[in-house]
């Protein structure tokens, strides 16, 4: 496999309608891979788990004090969620990436092979993403300097939003190229993205926004229209309902993305053609 840097322009157009092509030819089983492993964990989270609502006019610290305290108590369970949304992640990869034509057990089982590498070569980048933010926030507090904290933050989110971007393909890559080493993942991911990270930015942004306006907006409808028809209790639980499913169809799209995204930057054999699984 050739790993040098690729400088294959990006066009993002292409690589929405060939998504939406791997979307349309595997939908069925995409919806119940969505369902189990992304709709079940996350609308049981929100309804056995739901956050603490914070306190009106809670300053800052108070309110990373009561999410810290949430996230520390909810641990196993979140984390558990965390890892059986990763597993249906992968497995949908392989559905889209397998030349082989795996059965839904098939990709299911590769996901959770996969895995491992998926889940440490994550963890390395949050760590690094997480340690842009952090030291310029400790260095100026110890220089008392809200300015420069400022300058600072700033400088390291823009530095770890470009590195989330160059090192987004880590799972396209770690499913079709079988690596099993997660610094090599990371390298793969970021030669692949070489030369193209406002393109892919850019599209990752617009699909992101679309998601978050649909499920503000689609949330609100039905959150009202269940209100005047059977009561808050059942508007509550409806909205989570809807809430998650569109978060599993942004699941799959992105997931799809991600593998057209693989596919076009690398020019791999079968790049071209979308694979089916029916």
């Amino acid at each position: 496999m050739n790993t040098s840097p690729l400088r294959r322009p990006f066009d993002s157009n292409r690589a929405w309608q060939r998504a939406v092509a791997l979307i349309k030819a595997n939908r069925d089983l995409l919806l119940a891979l969505a369902g189990v492993f992304v709709v079940l964990p996350a609308f049981a989270v929100a309804i056995l788990l739901p956050p603490p609502a914070l306190a009106e006019g809670a300053d800052l610290q108070a309110a990373l004090a009561t999410m810290g305290e949430y996230y520390r108590e909810n641990a196993p369970a979140l984390v558990a969620s965390g890892l059986f949304h990763l597993a249906g992640t992968l497995a949908m990869l392989a559905l889209f990436t397998d030349a082989s034509r795996p059965t839904v057990g098939q990709a299911i089982s590769t996901g959770f092979k996969r895995m491992p590498t998926v889940i440490f070569a994550q963890i390395i980048l949050g760590a690094a993403v997480g340690s842009m933010l952090l030291v310029p926030m400790i260095l100026g507090d110890a220089m008392k300097s809200p300015g420069l904290t400022v300058l600072g933050v700033s400088a390291g989110l823009g530095l770890g939003i470009w590195a989330l971007v160059r090192l987004s393909l880590i799972a396209p890559v770690v499913m079709v190229e079988a690596l099993a080493n997660p610094a090599q993942a990371l390298r793969r991911s970021w030669h692949v993205t070489e030369g193209n990270a406002l393109r892919l930015l850019f599209f990752f942004g617009l699909v992101f926004i679309a998601f978050l306006v649909s499920t503000t907006v689609i949330e609100g409808l039905v959150h009202a229209l269940v209100l005047l028809v059977a009561g808050s209790q059942a508007a509550m639980l409806v909205s989570t309902l809807v809430a998650t499913s569109v978060q599993a169809a942004m699941t799959v799209c992105f997931t799809a993305i991600g593998a057209a995204s693989y596919w076009q930057l690398t020019g791999e054999p079968g790049g071209e053609t979308a694979q089916t699984f029916s």
